[in-house]
């Protein structure tokens, strides 16, 4: 079935329609362009996205680097980055076949839709013209009819009439005689009209128009097929981009299993560890003898009034909890200003890099010599004496790095001998039960005593003067911050405990205490006694209940 044979007397249907499949062509364009579009901004955000959390710092200089955690994150925004890469591929392949082509495809369909519907327009303007011919010559035919009738009567009535010369009768005659000849020639004339008429009207619906329509038929499915094509494309974009983003999405899945909590803590041990020996006991002192005394930089001073002096502005006290504020430090080229197990790394690691830079120059030297020495052989390559710059200053800095590298390795043997030794006090320690929490009281960075008195060599040896003024962890501060005396419980002591440090108070075994503030997730709660005076006490020291 064709539209020339079926659809012969529909042209304005024909052309409504072959107009809105060009329509719908250009509509499919224009909505591939706005998901275009869409693809493009959408790609855009992913990678402001992955810029926006990406470390601002390199990763050699960035120690949360070394955690799997960090590096999971990166090799997801990574991840994120090329799946973001595979949306502006999906929307260039969109843009480029679907939009491009099917633009320049529609164009082409509009001009020669165009010229069939002026074919087909020009084929009806000849016929039309035809059939007013036909029309005139019919008029023509039959006007000439009335007046050949008309002299024939006029000739008749006056050859009747016995008042009629013979010349008006002759007269007549020849009137009518002309009238009939010309009315012979209008029908031959009409005849023959009729005849190319019929002729070129069974040509136009038979064969010229036929094939107009048979030729915007195929133009038609031509377009159809293209369009279908088109929305091929659509997903074939799609299907193009899925094994990459499918290998994103794996990547995401391998990172995030790639996250291991046991080997960040281990991480964080070696970033962080500072190598210092954990505080010693703290020495008895005997206040029951009256001799002048050297007061202790780790016990509560007891002014003249018999309180506990929680602040001492004029005092020198040891800092032995290493968790409250930290001071202002000044960096020295040694590192000593670091903690001992840091201080080691760094101190490796400038001797590394120091190393490398020497052998760079020792090859740097080599590389000289052997080209002065082909300077001299060959004159016309160069001249030798210009090399001797660059020899010299190699040499002074070969000697300079000798030397930072002797100096970085008696700092490292320091700093090493060290570590050894306060591991060797840490391990020698005894264990103790129940242990107070590693960390200091929420408002105040003194500490609670939980060893007992069975160091004896510790316990005898009066402090010197050079141990009060040098406190165990000179980078550390600590600052004591009273809070509001209201209990909020009351609490039952389960354990001794020796309150002899700085914010900490003293308890026996069943004593029964006033709850002033819980717990907050460091170990310690303030309690008050009922013979006076507060301080922090192990949290696991105690049984609380609460009002």
């Amino acid at each position: 079935m064709d539209w020339g044979t079926e659809l012969w007397d529909q042209f304005d249907v024909i052309e409504r329609h072959t107009q809105w499949g060009l329509d719908l062509l250009d509509r499919y364009v224009k909505f591939v362009k706005e998901r275009t579009e869409v693809e493009q901004a959408y790609a855009k955000q992913l990678r402001s996205l992955v810029k926006k959390y990406l470390p601002k710092r390199p990763a050699k200089d960035d120690p949360e680097s070394k955690f799997s955690q960090q590096q999971s994150f990166l090799q997801i925004l990574q991840e994120v980055n090329d799946f973001a890469g595979q949306r502006e591929l999906v929307a260039e392949n969109l843009s480029v076949r679907v939009c491009l082509e099917l633009a320049k495809y529609s164009q082409e369909m509009k001009q020669e839709r165009k010229m069939h519907f002026q074919e087909g327009r020009r084929a009806q303007q000849q016929l039309e013209s035809g059939f007013k011919q036909l029309e005139n010559s019919k008029r023509k035919f039959e006007r000439d009819c009335r007046e050949a009738e008309k002299a024939a009567q006029t000739a008749e009535r006056l050859d009747q009439d016995i008042n009629a010369t013979k010349a008006d009768v002759e007269k007549a005659k020849q009137q009518a005689h002309l009238r009939s000849h010309m009315a012979e020639e209008s029908k031959n004339e009409y005849a023959a009209q009729l005849q190319r008429f019929n002729r070129d009207q069974a040509h136009f619906y038979f064969s010229q128009m036929p094939q107009i329509f048979d030729k915007l038929q195929d133009m038609d499915e031509r377009r159809a097929t293209h369009l279908g094509a088109g929305y091929g494309l659509l997903s074939e974009a799609e299907l193009q981009v899925v094994p990459i983003i499918a290998k994103c999405l794996e990547g995401m899945k391998v990172a995030a299993a790639a996250v291991d909590a046991r080997n960040d803590s281990q991480v964080l041990i070696e970033l962080h560890k500072s190598g210092f020996a954990r505080p010693g006991d703290v020495e008895f002192e005997d206040f029951s003898q009256p001799m002048n005394r050297v007061p202790s930089d780790s016990s509560l001073g007891t002014p003249s009034d018999g309180r506990p002096e929680l602040r001492g502005p004029a005092r020198s006290r040891a800092k032995r909890w290493p968790f409250g504020k930290k001071n202002k430090t000044v960096v020295t080229e040694d590192f000593s200003h670091l903690p001992p197990e840091q201080q080691r790394k760094r101190l490796q690691q400038q001797l590394e890099d120091r190393n490398r830079e020497l052998q760079k120059e020792v090859d740097q030297r080599e590389a000289l010599k052997k080209m002065k020495d082909v300077y001299e052989k060959t004159p016309q390559m160069g001249d030798p004496a210009s090399l001797e710059p660059q020899i010299t200053e190699t040499l002074n800095n070969i000697e300079r790095l000798k030397l930072e590298v002797q100096k970085y390795e008696a700092w490292l043997a320091e700093a090493e001998s060290r570590v050894l030794s306060n591991r060797g006090d840490s391990l020698s320690r005894h264990a103790r039960p129940p242990e107070p929490p590693a960390s200091a009281p929420p408002d105040s960075s003194s500490s609670s005593n939980s060893g007992s008195q069975d160091n004896k060599e510790s316990s005898e040896e009066p402090p010197s003067e050079e141990g009060q003024d040098t406190p165990i962890y000179t980078e550390f501060d600590e600052d004591f911050e009273e809070e509001p005396a209201s209990p909020i419980g009351h609490c039952v002591a389960i354990y001794h405990f020796e309150g002899s440090s700085e914010g900490t108070i003293s308890m026996a075994e069943g004593e029964d205490l006033s709850l002033m503030e819980e717990d907050k997730g460091d170990g310690w709660t303030r309690v008050r006694r009922k013979q006076g005076g507060e301080g922090y006490v192990p949290t696991s020291y105690l049984r609380v209940t609460l009002n």
